[in-house]
């Protein structure tokens, strides 16, 4: 047996496991704490268990297919039941014995017994379990409803002299046809439900179907041939035609390319790739040709990951969702206990005949206030929401952080691949007296040779082009948040910022007042020591992203404070802030320091996303309401943050808030449409209308607009689809 423990009920949830072995995990989307190995149906809500993975070879939906079936066979049954019910009134000169009497109900009974029993199995197998497991959801109602109406249908069929004699001798009625179409609504009701929830997985599954079948790997003798993709790994050295759809991820080796990247950043615009330059999977090559080499293959290029990431995120809760919790675990006992004091009113007080009246109505109440839309009103658009985010490069990582980020009103930014393209190059080289350009150049490009930092690879592409000779630096120490200390050529060498050189007891008075200049141009300055003295110091420049200003205007329009947070100095950072129009600077942040930066703004109240793509970001991301991680940064980072921009620049936080706020006004809508439906629609199927006007809703009637409700919920949650972000 699996348990699976679920925070709404004191009792842990059992569910058999098939016999049979699956390699895919199954999970509820309302209820994701229930889990099993094989397809089945939620002990909770008795709603349809998916995949958690979404896999391109994907076995077709058996659940649709089903429904499908039923749906029509019970459509074509119910059609004649509704002419034999209703045909007097529709068509005139219809046989007498066709519409009364009692070769009549034998008809209907023959008729709407498949609907019933075949056609609605499923609601009565759920609803069963619903009560089994002290779980009432919608199929509770359901299976209620069409049961006793059914049952009653029979019993008058089939002992007529009883029930004439109850309605005081008058002709007895039975419901044959109002529990065979309330069946078929209900199957068309679950089977739009199930093509919806397909299309969200189909869109997953088409961005999966999008890489290449096969890959033209390069064999050490020159030789070319295309193998299947599965056999790709990593570190083969792959060709790239024009036209053809990137393999792999990987990184270019030789040649040069303009890539459509559009399916993963959302932006039509092609990106001129070069050698060293990276390149995603199944992004498609322009006009050129060039050669790869395999680095991420399988599951672990962007593409599988984004769609993990996605398939994961449709199936969490976000915090709204407890509402619709709390009221469904309520409601549904509430509404059986209204159905049965309908039932009695009407049986004591109601006109004859008094127990047709008390059934139907109780019936009507029933079906009518099934909360199908209530439980469809936060997981659809959550999927939906999701989803789209994807198709636009904002990779959402839960329902919770969707949520989150609409209530937002501070954004940290770091400088550094964030604001900035984050591939710094060389712009000044500074000798103090007694040494040289090209010795202060060569030791710290020496030092940094092992640094993965992008200001590391400014210096050392620097010194190559330069054409000096980069020797392997010894005892390579790296000292958080100050720079890095090593020997190279038996010369003891310190790079990095002034904290570091003042740690070391060098005198930086000098050098300080001399990079003044450089700093409030926006350039960062690191300080060279050779041997214990000042040698000098280096400057790099860091292009601003081009859509960094215009991201930025429209998070200022939006309501949101933007904090920048950096490392460097507070001379440059000012002069990127000024440039950009950010008043809120802090510089000169340790790693650990921007944690603390983060409490203090959440210890005010504030509602803070932090912006960054380092190593030394992670904890902020953490710390942060919501983490937003640049895709184009390190992996610590991304898996730090809620949320991750695949492009990685600032449009793509303004893409996410719009996502947020849309998703979320979507939700509340869905729940809107939910709760009036049904607080208008239970006191009508009670017959509080009928004193006053005479009019009584019937089961039929009931089941339509329930249906209705269901559709609206899923009509909506499906714009999000579409959604300009």
């Amino acid at each position: 047996m699996i348990k699976s423990a679920c925070h709404h009920h004191d009792t842990s949830v059992k569910q058999a496991q098939p016999s049979h072995a699956a390699n895919v995990t199954y999970t509820c989307p309302m209820h994701p704490q229930v889990r099993q190995p094989a397809p089945g149906n939620c002990p909770i809500c008795g709603m349809t268990l998916e995949p958690e993975r979404v896999t391109v070879n994907d076995a077709p939906d058996h659940e649709l297919r089903d429904m499908i079936g039923r749906f029509w066979v019970s459509a074509v049954l119910s059609l004649p039941l509704l002419l034999m019910t209703m045909g007097a009134h529709l068509i005139k000169g219809l046989p007498h014995e066709l519409m009364y009497g009692q070769k009549s109900l034998w008809a209907q009974l023959a008729l709407a017994t498949p609907v019933v029993l075949w056609g609605g199995w499923p609601f009565f197998v759920r609803g069963a379990t619903s009560v089994k497991n002290r779980s009432l959801n919608m199929f509770t109602l359901i299976a209620l409803g069409t049961g006793v109406a059914y049952i009653y249908s029979v019993a008058v069929t089939v002992f007529p002299e009883v029930f004439t004699h109850w309605f005081t001798g008058k002709p007895t009625e039975a419901y044959f046809e109002a529990t065979a179409v309330v069946t078929t609504l209900v199957l068309l009701g679950q089977m739009l439900e199930l093509k919806a929830r397909a299309q969200t997985s189909n869109a997953m599954r088409a961005l999966l179907d999008l890489s290449p079948k096969t890959a033209r790997i390069i064999h050490a003798d020159g030789s070319e041939i295309d193998i299947p993709l599965p056999d790709v790994k990593s570190g083969d050295l792959l060709r790239v035609r024009p036209g053809e759809k990137i393999p792999v991820d990987g990184v270019v080796v030789s040649g040069s390319s303009a890539i459509d990247q559009s399916m993963i950043t959302g932006e039509p615009v092609p990106v001129e790739k070069n050698q060293g330059d990276n390149v995603t999977g199944a992004t498609v090559n322009g006009t050129g040709s060039f050669t790869m080499r395999a680095e991420r293959v399988g599951n672990e290029t962007m593409l599988a990951q984004i769609v993990k990431m996605v398939s994961k995120a449709q199936r969490t809760r976000a915090p709204i969702q407890r509402l619709a919790d709390t009221v469904a675990g309520y409601f549904v006992p509430l509404v059986v206990l209204i159905a049965i004091v309908t039932a009695a009113l009407w049986w004591l007080y109601g006109p004859e005949p008094k127990i047709a009246y008390a059934l139907v109505n109780a019936v009507a109440v029933l079906i009518i206030a099934c909360p199908c839309a209530l439980g469809l009103a936060t997981p659809m658009s959550i999927m939906a929401g999701t989803g789209r985010g994807a198709r636009a490069g904002v990779l959402i990582k839960n329902a919770e952080v969707l949520e989150t980020l609409e209530k937002i009103d501070t954004l940290i930014v770091d400088k550094t691949g964030t604001l900035t393209e984050g591939k710094p190059k060389l712009v000044s080289v500074v000798p103090t007296d007694g040494f040289d350009e090209t010795t202060v150049l060569r030791m710290a490009a020496n030092i940094e040779r092992g640094s993965e930092h992008p200001l590391a690879a400014a210096i050392v592409h620097g010194a190559e082009e330069r054409k000096l000779d980069i020797a392997e630096a010894t005892g390579f120490q790296s000292v958080t948040g100050k720079g890095v200390i090593g020997t190279v050529e038996g010369r003891k060498v310190a790079f990095g910022n002034t904290a570091l050189l003042e740690s070391l007891s060098i005198t930086t008075d000098e050098l300080k007042s001399k990079a003044e200049p450089y700093r409030a141009q926006g350039q960062t300055v690191m300080f060279v020591a050779i041997d214990g003295k000042a040698a000098g110091f280096i400057s790099v420049a860091d292009p601003i992203k081009q859509t960094t200003p215009e991201a930025l205007r429209q998070l200022k329009k939006m309501g949101l404070h933007i904090v920048m947070l950096t490392g460097d100095s507070k001379t440059t950072a000012l002069a990127v802030a000024k440039k950009l129009g950010i008043d809120d600077v802090e510089a000169e942040v340790l790693p650990e320091r921007k944690g603390d930066v983060i409490r203090q703004l959440q210890a005010k109240g504030h509602k803070v996303a932090m912006a960054g793509d380092g190593i030394n970001d992670a904890p902020a991301l953490a710390q942060a309401q919501v983490g937003i991680a640049m895709g184009t940064g390190a992996d610590v980072a991304m898996e730090s943050a809620g949320v991750t921009l695949v492009k990685g620049d600032l449009m793509g936080i303004v893409r996410a808030r719009r996502l947020s706020k849309a998703t979320m006004r979507n939700i509340r809508q869905n729940l809107f449409f939910a709760f009036i439906y049904n607080a208008l629609g239970i006191p009508i199927a009670a017959g509080i209308l009928y004193p006053i006007f005479g009019l009584l809703l019937s089961p039929i009637i009931a089941s339509a607009a329930m249906s209705l409700s269901s559709v609206s919920v899923i009509v909506n949650s499906l714009r999000l689809r579409s959604i300009k972000l």
